[in-house]
C-alpha cells in the first residue's frame, strides 16, 4: 500500500513538472517571437498557442464600450458615428493602411491582411438598422476567429444618425453562431454579401467617403488611404517603414503610389515583374483608364514602367501636382484632411489632392510599389438623385477652390 502510494505521488510530481516545463517553454518562445520581425513568425506562434479566450473576451468588451456610446454625430448631424469597436496598438511612426467599406464589402479585408504587414484602419458604413447589425456582429466574429485582427486592425462605424448599432448577440444572425474559424467568417460572409461599388448603396443614403477616410487615418502620422478593392504589391509595407526610418527628410512630401486596375482578379500581380507582364498583354491598365484619364494621367506611367528594375523602395521622380490629379500617397505631418461635405461619388480626393498642393506638400513617385484595383473602372449610370449629388460635388468643388485662397493667403500655389 505505501509502495502504491509513493508510486502517485512520484507520478502527480512528474506530471506537475512536465506542465511547468510546457509553460515555460511558452513563455521562452513569447519572449523569442517578440524579439523577430515578420508575420510568418507571428502566424507560426498562433497556430501552436491559440489566443485564450480572455483576449476574446477582450474584444467583445471593448466593443460592448464602444456601442454602449451611443456613438457621436458627425459636424453635419447627419451621421452617427461609433470610434475603436476594434483598438489595435501602433507606433506613432508606422505606416497605416486606412481604409473604408461598405458592410457588404469587408470581405475585401482579408485580401488586404494578406498583402498588407502592418496596421489597418476601416471604417464601415452601414446604410441601414439591419446592416448595422450585422456590422457589429462581423466586427465580433472577426475579432474572435482571426488572431491578425485583435493584433493589427482598427474598426470604427458609420450610419445614419437615426440609427443606433447594438451590442451583438453572438445568435444572431445565425448563420454566423456556429462559425469557429477565421476562413470560415469570410467565406460566410461572400456568400451572404452583395459586394458592389460603396456609393452605389441603392438607398435614399449618401455615403460619406471623406467622413470615412478621416475615422480610419485619424490619429495616424504616417498613412496610406485606399479603396477597400485594392490591393498593394506585396512587402510595401516593409519598403516604407525601411525608408521612412532611414531618413526623416520625407516631412513636406507626399510620396504617392502608382494605381492599376486588373481585368480579372483572379490572381494579383505581386511584385514590378509580374505587373508589367500583365502590363503588356492589356491585363493590367493605369487606374480610371476609361473613365477619368486625366485623374492619373500625372503619374506618367510611360516613364514608372521603363525605370530600372531596383531593390530598395525609394522616390524616382517628381511630379508637380495639376488638376484633377487624384494620387494615392503616403505622408506624414500636418496633412490636410479630406473635405466631409463631399459624399457619394465625384471630387472627393481631388480636393484634398488640391489642397495638398495648396499647404506645400510636394509629390515624388515611388519607384517599386503599386496598387491594384480589382477590375477595370467603367462609367456608370447613377440613379437621378445620385446624379444630382455629383453635380452638387462639382459647384461644392469650385467653392472650395476659392475657399483654399482664403485659408493659405500666403501660398503661391493654386488648383
Amino acid at each position: 500500500m505505501q509502495m502504491s502510494y509513493a508510486i502517485r505521488c512520484a507520478f502527480y510530481q512528474l506530471l506537475l513538472a512536465a506542465l511547468m516545463l510546457v509553460a515555460m517553454l511558452q513563455l521562452l518562445y513569447l519572449s523569442l517571437l517578440s524579439g523577430l520581425h515578420g508575420q510568418e513568425e507571428q502566424d507560426q506562434y498562433f497556430e501552436f498557442f491559440p489566443p485564450s479566450p480572455r483576449s476574446v473576451d477582450q474584444v467583445k468588451a471593448q466593443l460592448r464600450t464602444a456601442l454602449a456610446s451611443g456613438g457621436v454625430l458627425d459636424a453635419s448631424g447627419d451621421y452617427r458615428v461609433y470610434r475603436g469597436l476594434l483598438k489595435t496598438t501602433m507606433d506613432p511612426n508606422d505606416v497605416i493602411l486606412a481604409t473604408h467599406a461598405s458592410v457588404d464589402n469587408l470581405l475585401h479585408l482579408s485580401g488586404l491582411l494578406e498583402r498588407w504587414e502592418g496596421p489597418l484602419s476601416v471604417s464601415v458604413f452601414a446604410a441601414t438598422k439591419e446592416e448595422a447589425q450585422l456590422a457589429t456582429v462581423l466586427t465580433y466574429a472577426l475579432s474572435s476567429h482571426c488572431p491578425d485582427m485583435r493584433a493589427r486592425v482598427a474598426m470604427h462605424l458609420v450610419c445614419p444618425s437615426r440609427y443606433e448599432a447594438a451590442v451583438p448577440d453572438p445568435r444572431e444572425p445565425g448563420e454566423f453562431a456556429l462559425l469557429r474559424s477565421c476562413q470560415e467568417v469570410f467565406d460566410k460572409l461572400a456568400r451572404v454579401a452583395q459586394p458592389g461599388i460603396n456609393y452605389a448603396l441603392g438607398t435614399n443614403v449618401s455615403y460619406p467617403n471623406n467622413l470615412l477616410r478621416n475615422l480610419a487615418r485619424e490619429g495616424a502620422n504616417y498613412a496610406l488611404v485606399i479603396d477597400v478593392d485594392m490591393v498593394p504589391s506585396e512587402g510595401l509595407w516593409r519598403g516604407l517603414r525601411e525608408m521612412l526610418d532611414q531618413s526623416k527628410q520625407w516631412a513636406g512630401t507626399a510620396l504617392v503610389v502608382p494605381a492599376f486596375e486588373i481585368r480579372r482578379a483572379r490572381r494579383m500581380p505581386t511584385d514590378k515583374n509580374e505587373l508589367l507582364q500583365l502590363y503588356q498583354v492589356g491585363e493590367v491598365r493605369p487606374f480610371y483608364y476609361g473613365l477619368c484619364t486625366p485623374c492619373q494621367a500625372p503619374t506618367n506611367y510611360s516613364r514608372w514602367v521603363n525605370l530600372p528594375e531596383e531593390t530598395l523602395l525609394r522616390p524616382a521622380y517628381v511630379v508637380p501636382w495639376q488638376d484633377p490629379w487624384e494620387p494615392f500617397y503616403v505622408a506624414g505631418g500636418k496633412v490636410p484632411t479630406f473635405d466631409e461635405r463631399f459624399r457619394q461619388y465625384g471630387f472627393n480626393r481631388i480636393s484634398q489632392a488640391c489642397e495638398l498642393h495648396v499647404a506645400g506638400f510636394d509629390f515624388e513617385v515611388l519607384n517599386e510599389g503599386f496598387l491594384v484595383h480589382k477590375g477595370f473602372k467603367e462609367a456608370l449610370k447613377f440613379h437621378p438623385q445620385k446624379e444630382a449629388e455629383n453635380q452638387h460635388n462639382k459647384i461644392l468643388y469650385r467653392q472650395f477652390k476659392q475657399e483654399l485662397k482664403a485659408k493659405y493667403p500666403d501660398s503661391p500655389r493654386h488648383c
